[in-house]
C-alpha cells in the first residue's frame, strides 16, 4: 500500500487523525498536573513529551492549538508550574480518561480515581500513584505557526522515583517502573527490554552492557 499526500487528504477526519497519529512510532505516555487559579487541581494525557537537553535540565511537550479552553495551558501559564508523571499499567485506563472533557470546575484527579500530591518546592500536582514524578518550572511557550499547536518548554526542578529505579550510571529501568508507552491515539503498550549498548565510537562494534 502507498498513500500520498492527495490520499491523506481524502481520508476521514477521524481516520486520518488516528492513521497519522501511529507514523511516528511508540511515544511517551505522561500525565501532566497543573493547578488552577482557584487551587483546583487538573490532569492531562499527553504523548508528545520530549528531552530538549540535560544542562539545563529541559523537557517539552506539544499542546492542541488554544482554539477552544486548554485548562492545562492556561493553568500552567499562569502557575508557572507543572508535573510529569509516569504512566504504568496499573493506571493506564484512568490516565486515559483524563482526555475526556471535564469542565473547568471538575478535576480529573477526582473524575477518574487518582490522587493528587503536592511537593514544598511548587504548587503544581503530582499523581500519587505514578513511580516517576517531575515537577517543571514553565521557561518558555513556542507556537508553532504550521498548525497552531505551541511547545511548552519546562525545565526540572524535582524528580521523584523509587530507589530501585536509578542505576549507578545515572539509567532509570523503566521496564521495571512498567512503564506503558502509547500507540496512536488509543493503544497502550508494556514495553520488554532487549539490551543496553555501550558508547558508540568509530571502528568499533556494538558492546552490550
Amino acid at each position: 500500500m502507498k498513500l500520498t499526500q492527495s490520499d491523506l487528504d481524502a481520508l476521514p477526519q477521524r481516520q486520518r487523525a488516528a492513521f497519522i497519529n501511529c507514523l511516528s512510532g511508540y511515544k511517551s505516555a505522561n500525565l501532566i498536573g497543573t493547578v488552577g487559579p482557584e487551587g483546583q487541581a487538573n490532569l492531562a494525557i499527553v504523548s508528545s513529551v520530549v528531552h530538549l537537553g540535560a544542562n539545563p535540565p529541559l523537557l517539552a511537550f506539544i499542546s492542541r492549538p488554544p482554539s477552544v479552553d486548554r485548562h492545562t495551558l492556561e493553568y500552567l501559564t499562569n502557575s508557572g508550574y507543572f508535573t510529569i508523571n509516569h504512566v504504568h499499567a496499573g493506571i493506564a485506563e484512568a490516565a486515559h480518561q483524563t482526555s475526556a472533557r471535564y469542565g473547568r470546575d471538575e478535576s480529573e484527579f477526582s473524575a477518574v480515581g487518582l490522587t493528587a500530591e503536592y511537593g514544598a518546592l511548587h504548587p503544581a500536582p503530582y499523581v500519587a500513584q505514578s513511580m516517576i514524578k517531575i515537577g517543571l518550572a514553565l521557561k518558555d511557550i513556542k507556537p508553532i505557526e504550521l498548525n497552531g499547536t505551541v511547545m511548552v518548554i519546562g525545565e526540572i526542578v524535582e524528580v521523584l522515583l523509587p530507589d530501585n529505579a536509578l542505576a549507578e550510571d545515572g539509567f532509570v529501568d523503566l521496564a521495571e517502573m512498567d512503564t506503558v508507552t502509547i500507540g496512536g491515539l488509543d493503544g497502550y503498550y508494556r514495553v520488554e527490554p532487549l539490551f543496553r549498548l555501550s558508547y558508540a565510537k568509530p571502528g568499533l562494534p556494538p558492546r552490550r552492557l
